[in-house]
């Protein structure tokens, strides 16, 4: 065990014989986010970086879990490949392993899966200061219950991770992003037609900014077919160097539209996941969504108060609703708040932790007051 690893194991260890909550915190790029507020001694996972593995033809790359998510595409990069689902950063000091721990995917999260589709393997340190291991380095390396893609989205409840394994893919040969403009239902009549088609569907995006409204779509795949989808589709070819900043804009929520919040702090940035074929919702008055995910995700800004509404809205037709960042109006309630559980769910998610942490010592309240 190195240097660093060793020193964490030791913080670890002495959190749990003194009952000391920790705050596991990489970049700290998604502190917004969780449901009871941030508690706890912060242990930094930056110690922790650096990229072990990296084997190209074999489209797996392996990292210590602060190792910054920059430096880990940059290096993919270099080699022509990439992670497809695109995790957003929200910031220059994202790390990988809040990456996995958040579970959160970017634009192409419909077409290509999601951030659990590609963990192969994780190394941890559980509540009881014991280093583990999960998965490896290929594919059908689980036998039983899949535990590395269990930390997939476990936002640091469970444990410390310290390294993990993913699978990569090349950088699609051609890309083109479709323009077409028009109003929310005609985007989502779209969108579901060509679900349906042999198109290679990559993103999209429908957004209205004072006018009718924009849909962008952005193909990805063989050249001949991103150049065939483009003369079925219709719509307007784009250049692809000028979208690319705004496309990541979207992934990292640093377009006009999620800007609009900063001049009014009473609104809350609710995020409703729903199933693709979900027609227009019947929204609180002047809250437009931005539509991600061919239709299956949809950003409304709006107040706390519409809450009951928004959930109202989204269960009607088999989705939910919950904050992703909180109004700033508020700011005892400053961190995003997740669907409440039904009783069944909350008792196994209580015994998996319980499992993982029976102390209790990491990042307490992060997903459910009962944690």
């Amino acid at each position: 065990m190195d240097q660093a690893l060793a020193q964490i194991t030791e913080r670890v260890r002495a959190a749990v014989a003194d009952q000391t909550p920790l705050r596991i915190r990489g970049g700290g790029t998604k502190d917004f986010h969780g449901r009871g507020g941030l508690h706890g001694d912060v242990l930094d996972t930056r110690l922790l970086s650096g990229i072990t593995s990296y084997e190209p033809s074999e489209l797996v790359i392996t990292a210590r879990s602060g190792t910054p998510l920059a430096e880990l595409e940059a290096a993919l990069a270099a080699k022509g490949q990439c992670l497809p689902f695109e995790p957003p950063h929200f910031g220059p000091g994202a790390t990988v392993g809040g990456m996995v721990a958040a579970g959160l995917s970017g634009p192409a999260r419909a077409s290509v899966g999601a951030v659990r589709d590609y963990v192969l393997g994780v190394s941890l340190i559980n509540g009881k200061a014991e280093p583990l291991t999960f998965g490896g380095q290929v594919m059908k390396n689980v036998a039983g219950y899949d535990v590395s893609r269990l930390m997939v989205g476990s936002w640091g409840t469970l444990g410390l991770l310290t390294e993990v394994s993913l699978k990569v893919l090349p950088v699609a040969p051609a890309e083109a992003t479709l323009r077409f403009e028009c109003n929310q239902a005609d985007a989502l009549r779209k969108l579901h037609a060509w679900g349906g088609q042999p198109l290679p569907l990559n993103a999209s995006c429908w957004v209205q900014d004072g006018g009718l409204g924009t849909l962008y779509v952005r193909l990805r795949g063989a050249v001949a077919a991103v150049q065939a989808a483009c003369k079925s589709m219709g719509g307007t070819l784009l250049d692809t160097a000028t979208t690319a900043p705004d496309w990541s804009a979207c992934r990292d929520h640093t377009l006009p539209w999620f800007a609009q919040r900063a001049q009014h702090p009473e609104l809350a940035l609710w995020r409703l996941s729903l199933p693709a074929t979900a027609p227009v919702l019947p929204l609180p008055a002047a809250a437009q969504p931005l539509v991600e995910w061919h239709g299956a995700l949809r950003w409304v800004q709006a107040p706390a108060s519409a809450g009951d509404a928004l959930r109202a809205a989204a269960e009607a037709v088999g989705g939910s609703a919950s904050v992703f960042v909180a109004a700033s109006a508020y700011p005892e309630s400053a961190s995003g708040q997740f669907d409440p559980k039904s009783a069944a769910l909350a008792q196994i998610h209580a015994r998996v932790k319980q499992a993982f942490d029976p102390a209790g010592i990491f990042n307490p309240g992060r997903l459910a007051a009962a944690w």
